[in-house]
């Protein structure tokens, strides 16, 4: 099958002359941790902290709305979960004197598109550190430079400094980011539904992954599931239904639980729904313990 030509960005255009400002303040700022401005020199921490940064506009970010898993991305992914620098993510974490990080992630949105659940997330799990994973380019640029803008908007608060994204694919990668149970929370909002059938083995949740993300996922932790599609909501319910390591949990848990009421409306495709009146299946499973 022959692919479409790459498009050639315009230098003369808005949006490039916006991406490549953009760029420029990402690899200035993407590794600071404003409020104590250790990361920066004199003259950019008198800068920063008069500067406020305006929040990302998406219409500079065009992206596919689906991207082949199976691709080759040239994405970076470390080894192992040893070689992982996770201080670059979360610069407020790492004790500089220890040489280490103070937290691990434990939360992990994968396919977060355009932040909006890490946002919404952050201050509810302020003892948590949050990872959004996204395969797209321009949308993990978006959310990077979200994040940026709230951390700095935000320094006098300490506010945002425990979320952050890479460009990764779950698919692939998890266990080369995570140790074996080491996340409390995996969350899966609104995936690609690949409604062809010979597409389906490229859904997010199949027996394989789901069994890669039991490796990651501590005894206990939670699943969260959220489509507006009732056919792939059906497909994830059977095939967590089917393995041995996951059991669901109730629409009463459910109802309770901050979790879902956050991821309910907190995303793009969660606003989406709500604004054509359609309809949200969820379903949360718990991580059951190893067999004996």
């Amino acid at each position: 099958m022959k692919t479409k030509p790459l498009t050639v960005a315009n230098p003369t255009s808005k949006r490039y002359a916006y991406r490549i400002s953009k760029e420029e303040n990402r690899n200035q700022l993407k590794h600071v941790a404003f409020a104590n401005n250790e990361n920066v020199n004199d003259g950019d921490s008198k800068k920063n902290d008069k500067q406020i940064i305006d929040l990302p506009k998406k219409k500079f970010y065009r992206q596919r709305a689906h991207s082949n898993p199976f691709s080759d991305h040239q994405l970076e992914y470390p080894i192992s979960p040893d070689k992982m620098d996770w201080s670059k993510l979360y610069p407020r974490y790492y004790d500089s004197n220890l040489k280490q990080m103070t937290k691990q992630v434990t939360i992990a949105d994968i396919g977060c598109g355009f932040g909006g659940l890490l946002v919404d997330l952050s201050p509810e799990f302020s003892d948590d550190l949050i990872l959004g994973m996204e395969i797209r380019v321009q949308v993990t640029n978006y959310v990077e430079d979200r994040i940026i803008a709230l951390r700095n908007n935000h320094k006098a608060e300490n506010k945002y400094q425990n979320i952050n994204v890479l460009r990764g694919n779950a698919m692939k990668f998890l266990p080369n980011f995570f140790y074996k149970g080491q996340l409390s929370k995996m969350f899966f909002c609104f995936p690609d539904p690949h409604f062809k059938q010979r597409k389906h083995k490229a859904r997010i949740i199949t027996n394989t992954l789901l069994s890669v993300y039991a490796y990651v996922l501590r005894e206990d932790g939670i699943i969260y599931t959220i489509t507006d599609v009732e056919d792939l909501h059906q497909w994830m319910v059977k095939h967590l239904d089917e393995h041995p390591l996951f059991e669901r949990l109730s629409k009463e848990w459910e109802a309770n639980d901050k979790c879902v009421s956050i991821m309910r409306n907190s995303t793009e495709e969660g606003k989406k729904v709500e604004r054509k009146k359609g309809t949200k299946y969820i379903a949360c499973y718990k991580r059951l313990p190893n067999p004996v």
